[in-house]
Formats: C-alpha cells, sequence, structure tokens
C-alpha cells in the first residue's frame, strides 16, 4: 500500500513539473521557469507576530493581511527574501501600511522568517514620504565589494517615489531618499515613480551590479518602461528625449498581454546576447487586450536591449512566459491574477525568481539553463 501511495505521489508530482512545461523561448529569454511541487506559497500572512511601531506607539501585527511582491539576493551563502507585508489597518490595495519582512533559505525553497520587520516608516527623515502607507515593492541587488542597494516605493498615499538604501547585512538599512531628488534641479523629485530594475551581470558565478559605459544603470517605471545613470548608485538622473522628457523605451501594446502597463521587474541581467529585463504586463480590459488572459491580469514579460547601449530596444516576447495559473496566484487581494516579478538571484548555477501572488503571497519559481 505504502508503494503505491509513493507511486500515486510521484505520478502527481511529475504531472504538476510537465504541465508548466514548455513553451518555446528566443535563445536570448530566460525560462521555461518552473513552480517546484508542494512548496508554494513559500511565504503566507501570519497572524501572530508584532513589533511596537514607532510612529503608532503601540504593537501591529505587521504581516497579518498580506506578504507579497518580494526583492532576493545572496547572502552567507543563503537566499534572503525581502519581502512586503501588509497589516490591517485599512481596507484595499495601498490603503494599509506596507513594512518589509526578511526570511531566509539554505535550498530557495524553504524558509525561516524573522518576527520582526527590517524596514518600515520611522521618525526618520523619510516620514512625510512613507507614511502612512509605508515601504513597498523592493528590489535588491549587490555590488562586488558586498553594500546592498534596495530601491522601494515609498508610499505616503499621495504621491510614490522611487527610494533607495543600502546595507552591509539586509538588515541595519541607511535610508537615503528619492532617487530623483537632485537630477536637473529637482525636475523629476515629484514625478510619480515605480519598479527599478537595476543593470547586473555574472562575475565569477556570482551575480552583481554592473556599469555599462562607465555608469550605473536602471530600467524604470509601469506604464512605460524609462531608463536612469548614475555615478553614485544614489542618486539617479532619468533619461531623456531630444525635447527633454522622459525618454520612453517601450511602452503598453494594444492587443498584448501589457496593453495597460509594463512594470519593470527584478534587476536586469546582461547576457552574452544582450540585456535581459523580465517585466510585470498588466492586461487590458476587453478587446484592448489579449482574449487569452483576463483582464486586469499580471502575467510576466521580457525584453531584450543592446549590450553595448542599454537604451538600444530590440525585441519583446508577444505572449507571457508565466502567468497566473495556479489558486494562490488567482485568489486573494488582486482576484485577477498576478504573478508579479521581483526578485531574480543566480543561486547554484539556477535562475531562482520571487514573485507576488494575487497581491497576497510570495512564490518561487526556478529556472535551470542545463536542462
Amino acid at each position: 500500500m505504502k508503494r503505491i501511495i509513493s507511486l500515486l505521489l510521484l505520478f502527481t508530482l511529475l504531472q504538476h513539473t510537465q504541465s508548466q512545461e514548455k513553451t518555446a523561448l528566443p535563445s536570448w529569454a530566460f525560462g521555461n521557469f518552473i513552480r517546484p511541487a508542494t512548496v508554494n506559497p513559500i511565504i503566507s500572512p501570519d497572524s501572530t507576530t508584532f513589533f511596537f511601531d514607532p510612529l503608532k506607539k503601540t504593537n501591529v501585527y505587521w504581516e497579518s493581511n498580506d506578504t507579497f511582491n518580494p526583492a532576493s539576493t545572496i547572502y552567507k551563502g543563503k537566499i534572503v527574501v525581502l519581502y512586503r507585508a501588509e497589516d490591517k489597518s485599512g481596507v484595499g490595495i495601498g490603503f494599509r501600511t506596507s513594512r518589509l519582512g526578511y526570511a531566509e533559505s539554505t535550498d530557495g525553497l524553504i524558509f525561516k522568517r524573522k518576527k520582526r520587520p527590517v524596514f518600515y516608516p520611522a521618525e526618520d527623515n523619510q516620514k512625510k514620504m512613507e507614511w502612512p502607507g509605508g515601504c513597498e515593492d523592493p528590489r535588491i541587488a549587490v555590488t562586488e565589494d558586498g553594500t546592498y542597494v534596495m530601491f522601494y516605493t515609498q508610499w505616503n498615499r499621495k504621491n510614490a517615489r522611487l527610494g533607495v538604501a543600502t546595507s552591509k547585512n539586509l538588515i541595519n538599512w541607511k535610508k537615503h531618499g528619492p532617487i530623483f531628488q537632485k537630477a536637473y534641479n529637482g525636475k523629476y523629485a515629484d514625478i510619480w515613480s515605480k519598479s527599478a530594475a537595476i543593470l547586473t551581470s555574472l562575475k565569477d558565478g556570482k551575480q552583481v551590479i554592473t556599469k555599462i559605459n562607465g555608469k550605473y544603470f536602471m530600467y524604470w517605471g509601469e506604464a512605460g518602461v524609462c531608463g536612469a545613470t548614475s555615478e553614485d548608485l544614489i542618486n539617479w538622473s532619468p533619461v531623456e528625449d531630444e525635447q527633454q522628457n522622459l525618454k520612453i523605451l517601450f511602452a503598453p501594446r494594444a492587443g498584448y498581454f501589457d496593453s495597460e502597463l509594463t512594470e519593470c521587474g527584478p534587476p536586469a541581467v546582461l547576457t552574452d546576447k544582450g540585456i535581459v529585463l523580465l517585466y510585470n504586463g498588466k492586461n487590458k480590459e476587453g478587446s484592448m487586450g489579449d482574449m487569452a488572459y483576463p483582464s486586469g491580469a499580471y502575467c510576466g514579460g521580457q525584453a531584450l536591449f543592446d549590450a553595448k547601449d542599454p537604451l538600444k530596444f530590440i525585441t519583446r516576447l508577444d505572449k507571457p512566459f508565466f502567468y497566473p495559473t495556479e489558486p494562490f496566484e488567482k485568489s486573494g487581494q488582486y482576484k485577477a491574477g498576478t504573478v508579479f516579478m521581483e526578485g531574480l538571484t543566480y543561486f547554484r548555477g539556477k535562475w531562482y525568481m520571487y514573485y507576488g501572488c494575487a497581491d497576497s503571497r510570495t512564490a518561487v519559481a526556478i529556472f535551470d539553463p542545463q536542462r
């Protein structure tokens, strides 16, 4: 009997894996990404953990409502995920307070979480940018000398701004404020800005922040993909066109899965085929979108840029390489379905992609380049 049960379980796991394989992708794209069986979602809300909030002056159950939209990186041989956690202080997306939780794993699948958030609004010089909405949607990458750089959304429920913070251990952070506050004499200081995907590359088997043409570079934006450059990783200058407006590198397309938004995902990667950017495409309602996917669904897209000129857009996928299929990706705060990618980490020869599920939970999918 035990042998029969084991065989049935093995058959189920094989069927689950085979059902995800195999989408034809061009040679430059990352994939296929496979959801490992039985582990997802890897992080779900916890109604028991609390901490003393420095602004409310009371204990707050900081991750009781939702745990989603994660960043990821490597620290001391482990994968660390910093995930967005929402309390129950409000009703609806954007009306609660977000803080960042910490989870670590030796295998990238099973995580141990800290009981307190490691990044949150406080009595500091960023309070007016981050309160009461909080700190949202992080992306993390690391320099060759071990400095972690995190970009996140500062949300005060009035305006969204890209902020930056740095750390040596992913727990103690220094906030540097909005990334565009000094560029062009403050021209873009108050622009609505989200979703920063800094350029990285593999060096000696490690994914690190890299320069291109002598500068650091990032892709950013949600209603269209823009670029920005930096000398110091803290202060960034958006790339402008000849009319001194934001230069749009590519934008939503009518009739496709990315017809409403093209929101940048995890750190971009410089490869021998070019620069690969994973992004989150939102499907527009009705005939303006791709009828093969639900209206409002967020699906995973990939775009290719020139390896020597990060502003030179070459192509993108016409169909998503990753889209909501599992129940936990289509239930929760965002029932249209969401696989919102923010973490992409090279670990033991494979790419681990961490993503938010329906604005409620966190999951992982893995791409093995050797398969």
